[in-house]
């Protein structure tokens, strides 16, 4: 079985000075999107999902494009859900993730204030990949060591999501313990792709990081994070 994590092309996360919430690509990020279907046009996947925020429907459109499909949306690739502040000075979110990240480092769970703590993230999204790997028949043994079932091992999974939402998804598929700072555990860049397969073991499988945040598509002035 292999698993692609595609990280979303660069956001308008600033526009006219104010904070955007669930915000479009920025000209360059229509560039790496469109240099991302191009690397993958030829690639063969079972399905192709995407989370529900719009910076990865309008990153994976380029490859649905070229592969003739269309989008299967995944509710829990969703990122961790920011505060309410679309439309705010952006001085102010900027300041508010500089200050989180002062924290003491067991004080990171709670998050950015009024948004969703990293705990129920991570919680999340383990549920959600647990629900998801067994409607798609791969399931963790009952044993203290990360081993897998899988019904159908030459499946190929394609995921357009997030830095938060994959570097979790990598923790929980090589069984690793979460940390409160998944986005500066794993650098992973706009637009990227970080493969990971199945490697057969004599009681299942277990999962395997092969490529991290492969951006050679990419020129390196497109090259962002």
């Amino acid at each position: 079985m292999g698993i692609v994590l595609i990280r979303h092309a660069e956001p308008e996360w600033v526009k006219d000075g104010k904070s955007v919430v669930n915000p479009p690509l920025t000209e360059r990020g229509s560039r790496q999107a469109e240099l991302l279907g191009q690397r993958l046009a030829d690639e063969k996947f079972d399905h192709v999902f995407a989370s529900p925020l719009q910076r990865t429907h309008l990153t994976a459109q380029p490859t649905l494009t070229r592969q003739n499909r269309k989008l299967e949306i995944e509710p829990f690739l969703e990122e961790i859900r920011e505060p309410s502040w679309h439309g705010a000075p952006a001085e102010q979110t900027i300041k508010a993730y500089r200050d989180e990240v002062k924290n003491a480092s067991h004080e990171r769970w709670n998050g950015l204030k009024g948004g969703e703590s990293v705990k129920d993230f991570v919680l999340r999204i383990h549920a959600g990949a647990t629900e998801f790997l067994e409607r798609n028949g791969v399931h963790r043994l009952q044993t203290e060591l990360p081993v897998w079932h899988i019904d159908e091992p030459g499946e190929r999974f394609a995921f357009f999501a997030h830095a938060g939402t994959n570097s979790v998804l990598i923790c929980h598929l090589l069984g690793i313990s979460a940390t409160p700072w998944e986005w500066e555990r794993f650098i992973i860049n706009h637009a990227s792709i970080t493969t990971i397969k199945a490697i057969k073991l004599g009681d299942g499988y277990a999962f395997s990081l092969e490529r991290l945040s492969d951006v050679e598509h990419l020129s390196h002035e497109d090259r962002t994070r």
